[in-house]
């Protein structure tokens, strides 16, 4: 929603549209460090409690945004709804890991799993309409206003709905909890991701110091984590679990070139082909919606490998198709390229969820399920680098030519990822073996 009102408030406030984008960044950076963080919570203090803290957060954000006199009150309540949103997916994944258990399913519970990814697809589809609604119909601080409806409806339905998490030994004073959550671990992931994602905005001009920074913090992180006795990330467990290290970069490959065609093709669109914001969105929706129709019978089939190797090769046919966009092809053709890249969004975030599920060990659910969502942003963020990069003098169609040349070579890598991986073969839950 809030890209409906960013020249609103740039208006209001007397700031320029560029620092308003501001608020974009800082959500994905809120969001990509508070991911995994949400999922060790919930892990350490149970996953409801985070969740209910979560949709807290959101809600103070909804409030904060809505009086905000400055861009700087604006900036802490899009940290807050970052932060809280942050909290529902990998405690929702820990709540039905719970629920499953208790139930004794074997598999994974396909059905409800795909309903998360269709929530998600839908929200993100819908929220650019509904935002521009809002802003035309009551100005943009409903945009941030909007959330507090809402977060009190989730609050109610949460409290009376998820069953309490089960008592359990948790930790009992302050040394211990700092030791449980491996808050030095937090911290560096925080930093280094921090500088990670400040590169990737600057890769117009890129910015070597802070990518070596970056560096040196993983590194340090990296060797942090292989010693403590409660790792934030653990770092032996991706090493040995290669499965799931495959399953986070497939996601992030695929999440690249479809955040490419939502960046990259609708700047096109609307330069290229002079069409309103609101028409290329318009163009974009049939993409949302075939990936949700798409999401529901994979999920429900608990199917990994098809989907998996649909989605990396959608990708790379839709990478290919964007080659023969020119300032004069016909709707049709964009429809269709949409369309396949739909399908790739939709088997992508069904098949590698479901591989998560079964590839992530016990109470490392939350943490991996956190990641998985760092890795969409990483896809997320560089699509927006590299649509920046090669439309920085003007959009035109030798611009789109290049990116498409760009989304082939990550669709054959994301096409090698899948195919040649022997570990997506069955959605029982049980733990990976060593080395695969």
């Amino acid at each position: 929603m809030i890209a409906t009102a960013l020249v609103p408030i740039a208006a209001s406030m007397h700031v320029s549209v560029g620092q308003t984008a501001s608020l974009v960044t800082a959500l994905y950076l809120a969001s990509a460090i508070a991911q995994p963080t949400a999922g060790k919570m919930a892990a350490v203090f149970g996953a409801r409690r985070v969740f209910v803290v979560g949709i807290v957060l959101v809600l103070l954000g909804g409030l904060v945004g809505g009086f905000a006199p400055n861009l700087l009150a604006l900036l802490i309540a899009r940290v807050l709804i970052g932060l809280g949103t942050s909290c529902a997916y990998p405690s929702a994944m820990m709540l039905i890991q719970r629920r499953a258990a208790s139930a004794g399913l074997e598999k994974p519970p396909g059905g409800v799993l795909g309903g998360l990814q269709i929530a998600g697809i839908a929200t993100a589809a819908f929220g650019l309409p509904i935002g521009g609604i809002l802003v035309q119909a009551a100005g943009w601080r409903w945009v941030f206003f909007v959330n507090v409806p809402v977060a009190l409806i989730a609050l109610a339905a949460a409290l009376i709905w998820i069953p309490r998490d089960p008592a359990q030994q948790g930790p009992r004073n302050l040394r211990e909890v700092v030791s449980r959550i491996d808050l030095t671990g937090i911290i560096g992931f925080a930093l280094a991701m921090t500088a990670l994602l400040v590169f990737l905005f600057s890769l117009q001009t890129p910015n070597w110091v802070v990518l070596g920074a970056a560096v040196i913090l993983f590194a340090a992180l990296t060797l942090w984590e292989l010693r403590a006795t409660h790792p934030f990330i653990d770092v032996r467990l991706l090493v040995r679990n290669a499965a799931l290290t495959r399953t986070y970069l497939r996601f992030a490959l695929v999440a690249l070139c479809v955040y490419i065609v939502l960046y990259g093709i609708t700047q096109w669109l609307e330069v290229g082909r002079g069409m309103s914001a609101f028409t290329a969105g318009l163009l974009l929706l049939p993409m949302s919606i075939v990936s949700g129709v798409v999401v529901a019978p994979i999920s429900r089939r608990n199917l990994v490998r098809g989907p998996v190797i649909v989605a990396a090769l959608c990708t790379l046919a839709g990478a290919a198709g964007v080659l023969f966009l020119t300032s004069s092809t016909s709707i049709v053709w964009i429809v269709v390229i949409t369309l396949v890249f739909g399908v790739a969004l939709g088997t992508a975030s069904s098949g590698n969820q479901i591989a998560l599920y079964t590839q992530a060990v016990g109470d490392q659910l939350g943490v991996a399920s956190g990641l998985f969502r760092t890795f969409g942003y990483l896809g997320s963020i560089a699509s927006s680098a590299i649509t920046g990069i090669v439309f920085h003098q003007a959009v035109s169609d030798r611009g789109v030519h290049l990116i498409a040349w760009i989304m082939i070579g990550v669709g054959v890598v994301a096409v090698m990822l899948s195919v040649f991986d022997g570990a997506l073969r069955t959605p029982a839950r049980t733990a990976p073996t060593e080395g695969k």
